[in-house]
């Protein structure tokens, strides 16, 4: 079983809510009230340090008072405390099922119990693909322990990735004060990319095409992904240059069927856009590279392309991040 921790240098978190920790636990009117400020203070303190505390839209139906959901317990709230805490869970956001990056076929688990569509699955696959997350649960609730060891079964392996999680806003605080900013620009996604993957070689001016076109975190966030694939790829080779079972799972999960996230372009395409699909070396001026195997996010449509085939002991270079090439 792999342990993957937060140990170690801590890239652009961001903060996912847990709904799973609102269980029906409140018995009384008090102690619901202080639970819920204090965790819109925490998403108060999170956006001075220019973090959003993300939600999943049907956390307003978590149960709060035995059955009864949180619309049906806001009545001890002010006016106010029940506008700002409705428009954040219903209306506003920002939700992170809009760039969910885990299906609803991976199997995600917690002391046991499944928590695949949920936010601490997604907190969990988004770190063991190198991009951070860090939970905030409610308190009180059963879910006042860090890091949460979350299982990440696919074919016979087991993966085991531990999520941060935070309940105090003064622990989060000390925490987000020493943690690098949140990507705000394409330039960031860029830096970020070739500090954090040492076994892709970037292109120049791969980032390039991005610039003039609307930065958007999600996509950012998709591209590091992404990337973070590729670089486990070329990490996923044995002593003899054999593919190793966990290169074997990510070439099956990410590079084939109807949903990878990469894949080659048609023979159609390649041949209607040969040049654009050409690119020059990234080491060698007197070459150039037909790279048509590429990465996909879909909001917006944007594409990573990167050299073909991933071998051992061959460069793996991205040429390529930016707006859909090969559009008809």
């Amino acid at each position: 079983m792999l342990t993957i921790s937060l140990d170690g240098e801590i890239y652009n978190v961001e903060l996912i809510f847990n709904e799973l920790s609102i269980q029906g636990q409140f018995y009384d009117s008090v102690s619901f009230r202080n639970a819920i400020d204090n965790v819109m203070s925490i998403r108060q303190m999170a956006r001075r340090y220019g973090r959003e505390l993300q939600c999943h839209r049907n956390v307003s139906n978590r149960p709060v008072k035995g059955t009864q959901i949180l619309p049906q317990c806001i009545g001890s709230l002010d006016k106010d405390s029940q506008r700002v805490l409705m428009q954040w869970l219903t209306r506003n956001g920002p939700f992170w099922e809009d760039f969910q990056q885990h299906a609803a076929d991976d199997w995600l688990e917690y002391e046991g119990c499944i928590v695949t569509d949920t936010a601490v699955g997604e907190a969990a696959y988004c770190v063991a693909h190198g991009v951070e997350r860090a939970l905030v649960s409610i308190d009180p609730s059963s879910w006042l322990t860090s890091p949460l060891p979350v299982d990440w079964r696919y074919n016979s392996s087991v993966k085991r990735i531990n999520v941060s999680n935070y309940w105090s806003v003064n622990e989060l605080e000390k925490f987000l004060a020493n943690a690098p900013s949140s990507l705000l620009s394409w330039e960031d996604l860029a830096t970020t990319a070739r500090n954090r993957y040492p076994e892709l070689i970037f292109a120049p001016g791969c980032f390039e095409p991005l610039k003039g076109h609307p930065f958007n975190k999600g996509s950012a966030d998709q591209i590091l992904i992404r990337l973070g694939v590729l670089n486990s790829m070329k990490n996923s080779f044995d002593q003899h240059g054999k593919r190793t079972s966990e290169g074997h799972t990510l070439y099956q999960k990410h590079f084939t069927g109807a949903k990878a996230w990469f894949s080659d372009s048609s023979d159609r395409e390649k041949d209607r856009f040969a040049k654009d699909l050409t690119f020059p070396h990234p080491t060698d001026p007197d070459k150039t590279i037909f790279a048509t195997w590429h990465g996909k996010v879909k909001t917006p449509q944007l594409r990573i392309h990167f050299s073909w085939p991933i071998r051992a002991n061959k460069p793996l270079y991205i040429v390529y991040a930016g707006p859909k090439i090969t559009k008809r």
